[in-house]
């Protein structure tokens, strides 16, 4: 068994929170990725769970094992790190088995286990060879190595990936989960790309100051973000946002109105005492439609001008950053409508879509896939204004916006 759990996990160096209270339950055989802006504590949390940084509060327990205070080499872990970190005195083999001779393992065995690593990871016929005359992913993969001779109960990865080329870091990370479902190990993976921990993971938890925003499997991270900062981040390029007030059965923003009725005869009391709350609208680029197109959705919503200011061709798809016809404020320049910057819209069209700069478009939302966050908060409110009401725990324990 290699299954981890940390219980109100807590790390503070001095008047800063690296982790706070985090709980975290990872079954065994899980991949789970770690992944959040820099400096939220996704690093810190795997060198709790691996020993070399121990919590000021909390336990940590892997196969059932309490752990929290056990040094690294008790834990039954193997970690592969951002800087692989060979010997360059040392040949390949040498590399691979430097633990296992380090622990007293008789020659056989450590035979055994290194032609099977080596095997795992492609590194036939290559143990002869030095550091120096391999290639970056093929160094990556005598660490990778390293860590699999140990057969241990949880892997522990700290952006392996990060140092090697585009390229390399895509057929990596194949290799690394072909390995992973290969081995049924339990892995933790932390990385601050998230396009690694949407395509890896079995789940992701995403971290922001140190706290768990939402664990969940990617696909509904992406599709049902607990929050709006999970919103945001998750998705390249990141999700549309505009500022709203809910009045009777409308949601109104500066620049559209998106109705909103009541549906088998419930009342939804998103309202104060002044007649209106404030909330955030979200859509993502590919969920906004040219009115001129001919996939436009099933449920759209009203239509508002906008005008085209840059066109981004990216192979498969092209996005256009359009203002809002009524905006007078210079464009954002990374494309989201975060804060005051609600005077750009990013938008997925098709590459053969013929429009230009400066030209003049009529866009719609696909109110299907409408998000809308409490204004305070920062909590989903309703993911879509469309279709019946939702009857899972997450959706039915916070207040819900829905229409028909």
């Amino acid at each position: 068994m290699g299954n981890v759990s940390l219980c109100d996990a807590f790390k503070r160096y001095d008047d800063i929170v690296a982790v706070n209270e985090m709980t975290l339950e990872i079954e065994d055989g899980e991949f789970l990725c770690l992944v959040g802006p820099s400096g939220c504590g996704k690093s810190t949390t795997l060198e709790m769970i691996s020993g070399l940084t121990l919590p000021s509060d909390g336990t940590i327990s892997i196969a059932g094992d309490d752990v929290t205070d056990d040094p690294p080499k008790d834990r039954d872990i193997a970690m592969v790190f951002q800087n692989i970190a060979l010997f360059p005195h040392m040949d390949v083999y040498d590399n691979i088995s430097f633990g296992l001779r380090l622990r007293d393992f008789e020659r056989a065995e450590i035979d055994r286990r290194v032609e099977q690593a080596a095997t795992i990871v492609k590194l036939d016929g290559m143990l002869d060879r030095s550091p120096k005359e391999l290639s970056g992913g093929q160094q990556q993969r005598v660490g990778i190595a390293r860590a699999i001779v140990r057969e241990p109960a949880v892997f522990l990865m700290d952006e392996p990936l990060a140092n090697l080329d585009a390229k390399l870091r895509v057929h990596m990370r194949t290799e690394i989960q072909r390995l992973q479902k290969e081995l049924d190990i339990t892995t933790v993976y932390v990385t601050h790309d998230q396009e690694e921990a949407m395509t890896m993971a079995d789940r992701i938890a995403i971290i922001d100051q140190g706290v768990i925003q939402q664990c969940a499997p990617p696909l509904e991270c992406y599709t049902r973000p607990a929050n709006e900062f999970v919103a945001t981040f998750i998705g390249s390029p990141s999700m549309n946002r505009f500022d709203g007030v809910v009045r009777d059965e409308s949601i109104e923003t500066e620049h559209l109105e998106l109705a909103l009725k009541p549906e088998r005869g419930r009342e939804y009391e998103l309202g104060d005492e002044d007649g209106g709350r404030d909330v955030s609208v979200g859509v993502r680029p590919e969920n906004v439609y040219l009115v001129s197109s001919d996939d436009e959705p099933a449920s759209p919503s009203a239509s508002f001008a906008a005008v085209v200011d840059v066109l981004e061709p990216v192979g498969d798809q092209t996005y256009a950053y359009v203002r809002p016809q009524s905006a007078s404020a210079p464009p954002s320049t990374d494309g989201s409508l975060m804060g005051d910057a609600t005077e750009q819209l990013l938008v997925s069209v098709d590459p053969d879509t013929s429009i230009g700069e400066d030209e003049r478009i009529e866009v719609v939302f696909d109110r299907e896939k409408v998000h809308v966050f409490d204004d305070a908060s920062g909590d989903a409110l309703t993911h879509g204004l469309v279709g019946p009401l939702p009857t899972d725990d997450a959706a039915s324990s916070s207040e819900e916006v829905q229409g028909d």
